[in-house]
Formats: C-alpha cells, sequence, structure tokens
C-alpha cells in the first residue's frame, strides 16, 4: 500500500497582509472625519457660520494672529503658568501624599482637611485669591498649583496605602533600612499610581489656567478666548480652545512616553 504524497506549494498557508492603518495615525482618524463633517457641514449651509466657523476659518485665524506675533505670546504666557504651576502643585503633593500615605498619624490629622478642600470648585478659590494675592501672577500660579495638588496627592497616598503588606515584611526580614525600604519596595511600587496622578494633575492645570486667567490677565489663551466672546469673534474663541486641546495632548503624551520609560519593568496588560 503506498502513501499518498501531499504537495505542497510555496506561500499558500502564508497569512494574507491587510491594510492596516499605523498606530502612530489611528488616533488622528476620528479628528481628521470630524473636521472634514464640519467643513461640510459649514459649508453647506447647515451651520451658521458667525456660530460655528469652518476650520478653515480658525485655520486663518490662526494664521493671521501667528504673522502678527500675538498668538505666540499668549501661547508663551500659558505654558509658563501652566509649568510653574505643576512644578509647585507637584512638589508639595509629594511631600504630603509620601507623609499621609506612610504615617499613619499624618493620614489622621491632614487627609480629613484636604479632602474637604479638594471638592471645592475652581472658580470659588478665584475671588479669595484675588483678594490675598492680587490680580498679578502669584494668583494664577497659586490657583493652578492648586488644581494640580489633589489628584497627585490623592494617587500617591492611595498608593502607598494600598501597597502589599507582604512586600513590607520581605523587606524587614532582609533588614531593609528605612530609607532602602521606601527605595526598593515603596519607590517602584507607588511609582505606577504617582505618574496617573501627574497626568490627572497637569490635565487639570490645563482647566485651571482657564479660571486663572479670568483674573485680570492681558494675556494669555484664557485671555483671547474671552476677549473673542467680548468682541463677537467666535473663530478666536474657537481657536483657543484648539489650542487649549493640542497643547494638552502634547503634554500628556510627554508624560506618557515618560511613564513607559520609567515602567519598563512592568508585566501588564498592554493595547499595541
Amino acid at each position: 500500500m503506498t502513501t499518498p504524497r501531499l504537495s505542497f506549494t510555496p506561500g499558500r498557508l502564508a497569512p494574507r497582509r491587510r491594510w492596516a492603518i499605523s498606530p502612530a495615525l489611528q488616533g488622528w482618524l476620528l479628528p481628521l472625519l470630524l473636521v472634514l463633517l464640519w467643513e461640510g457641514l459649514v459649508r453647506g449651509g447647515l451651520v451658521a457660520p458667525n456660530l460655528l466657523p469652518a476650520p478653515t476659518t480658525v485655520l486663518s485665524t490662526l494664521v493671521g494672529l501667528a504673522i502678527t506675533g500675538e498668538l505666540f505670546g499668549h501661547i508663551a504666557i500659558t505654558v509658563y503658568r501652566v509649568a510653574l504651576g505643576f512644578l509647585i502643585g507637584t512638589l508639595v503633593a509629594t511631600l504630603l501624599g509620601a507623609l499621609t500615605g506612610y504615617s499613619r498619624q499624618a493620614h489622621a490629622y491632614l487627609d480629613p482637611l484636604l479632602q474637604a478642600l479638594r471638592n471645592i470648585p475652581s472658580i470659588a478659590w478665584v475671588p479669595l485669591f484675588i483678594l490675598w494675592l492680587g490680580i498679578y501672577e502669584s494668583s494664577k500660579i497659586t490657583l493652578i498649583a492648586t488644581g494640580v495638588f489633589f489628584p497627585v496627592y490623592l494617587n500617591l497616598m492611595t498608593g502607598i496605602q494600598g501597597l502589599d503588606r507582604k512586600l513590607v515584611e520581605v523587606g524587614r526580614v532582609y533588614r531593609l533600612s528605612q530609607l532602602e525600604l521606601i527605595r526598593r519596595v515603596f519607590f517602584p511600587a507607588t511609582l505606577p499610581a504617582y505618574l496617573v496622578g501627574l497626568r490627572s494633575g497637569l490635565s487639570l492645570g490645563w482647566m485651571f489656567v482657564v479660571a486663572a486667567e479670568l483674573m485680570g490677565a492681558s494675556q494669555g489663551l484664557g485671555y483671547l478666548l474671552v476677549d473673542g466672546q467680548t468682541t463677537g469673534r467666535p473663530a478666536v474663541i474657537i481657536a483657543s480652545i484648539l489650542l487649549f486641546a493640542l497643547l494638552g495632548k502634547l503634554t500628556d503624551s510627554g508624560l506618557s512616553a515618560l511613564s513607559r520609560r520609567l515602567l519598563y519593568w512592568q508585566d501588564a496588560y498592554a493595547t499595541p
């Protein structure tokens, strides 16, 4: 009895190459489609251009502001305020978050007050900071730092308190000092939660800067937004909103890239 021979043609079983969009471009697909739809609705007369200008009109407004140099001055002062407020808020939140997370006594004394202050709306701080600090840069940066503080503080504190007790006990079995225990156990275990808090705090910093630039500012994207509203220029309003979205996305992407670099050791699920 002869064994039948199986014929094999090279390439038949190779997987078919499907057309796919690069992951780097996938996030831009939906915004691009929305912009095209937006342009079509305005050009087709379905949306009033005095209420919602076309994207091309908004772009020409941005180009006009850039040519005069006005746009770059507004962007620079807003980025400066957010960066300084983010730095100050992060430093204070890191100190208090680590203290209340590590020490039960500090948590008992400080956390109830901070949790109560966390629920105060951002706009409620404005008249108080104006009264205390005036309408100058100090009040604006303090308001932004206040917004940054709470998510960083909360994530760091809960990250420390949620640390697996067994890891601490293992460190003590190996007779690690307090500094070694913090460096080798607490720091890597709480770093993921802390980085999430930084990203949340940064996003709130961009939100709080709008309220901050209502406090007697003469420059900034928040001022430009209000100026567009008072002068009846919707293209300026939308341009300011889009710039906030773009700058917020760029800074968040920077923090996200830093997080991936710092957490390279994590064996966690991640979307490709």
